[in-house]
């Protein structure tokens, strides 16, 4: 049987994130702290939320969060899962908004994680990802890039650069699914807000990556790894869902080229 994602009982879930930035407000940086502090209260009280399988989360070390990706609200329902159980989570961001003196600021002070996608050698698009994964941080990714293309908001095939973080690193990757939240805010960017929507957030156990452990960083086996962590994620899309996901993932790439 599926476990069912738990609603977050709002006054329980506020004196958490309370006590979570009291002991953690120099993690988060001023703006950080600030942009969650104004969000929140509307993405909470705009939705029935609810979250599952926190304690997958590790309380302390290094961690990935492959995170599926269906609306633009995700990063705001992802902050408050992790916040709530203990941690700080990082975001990925094009290495470009570090030169906009404003959004600088707020990505810098919240020790947010560019990626340099100019870079002549892959291994260096990722290197601050990797650095903040060795210094102890949960980093959130989205390996697919941008909202899946898949119709019906399946997770699509991802680019392989989760599966080269987590050989760089060993650190444990954690699949995180989203669901519901493309309901409230659709890819189109216009809000739906009523009736309330029901927004779920669920976290799986690591996902099992040993058998390419240690051995080389080919992009075969980057793409086996990526394939694995994208594969946990779907799943625990389906169980959030009740439904059966597609056979095959849907291919941006593929459809271009078909186009």
């Amino acid at each position: 049987m599926t476990e069912t994602p738990v609603p977050v009982p709002l006054l329980t879930f506020w004196q958490k994130v309370v006590l979570t930035f009291r002991r953690r407000w120099s993690d988060s940086g001023f703006w950080y702290g600030l942009a969650i502090f104004l969000l929140w209260p509307f993405a909470i009280f705009g939705a029935k939320v609810g979250f599952r399988g926190g304690e997958h989360i590790p309380k302390t070390g290094g961690v990935l969060l492959a995170c599926n990706h269906v609306s633009g609200t995700d990063p705001i329902y992802d902050v408050a899962f992790v916040i709530s159980h203990g941690r700080m989570p990082r975001f990925l961001a094009k290495a470009e908004l570090w030169q906009t003196p404003i959004v600088r600021s707020v990505l810098g002070g919240g020790k947010h994680v560019p990626v340099y996608r100019e870079t002549t050698r892959a291994a260096n698009a990722f290197k601050d990802a990797v650095a903040a994964l060795e210094r102890g941080e949960v980093v959130a990714f989205y390996p697919e890039g941008t909202y899946t293309g898949d119709p019906d908001f399946w997770p699509m095939k991802s680019k392989n650069g989760i599966g080269r973080i987590a050989l760089m690193t060993g650190v444990p990757v954690i699949p995180v699914a989203n669901w519901g939240s493309q309901d409230l805010l659709p890819p189109d960017g216009r809000p739906h807000p009523f009736p309330r929507k029901r927004v779920l957030v669920a976290a799986g156990p690591p996902v099992d990556l040993e058998q390419w452990r240690g051995g080389p960083r080919t992009r075969t086996a980057m793409d086996a790894v990526t394939a694995a962590i994208m594969a946990d994620v779907t799943k625990l899309v389906a169980d959030l869902r009740g439904e059966e996901p597609p056979a095959i993932a849907y291919d941006p790439d593929a459809e271009r080229k078909a186009g």
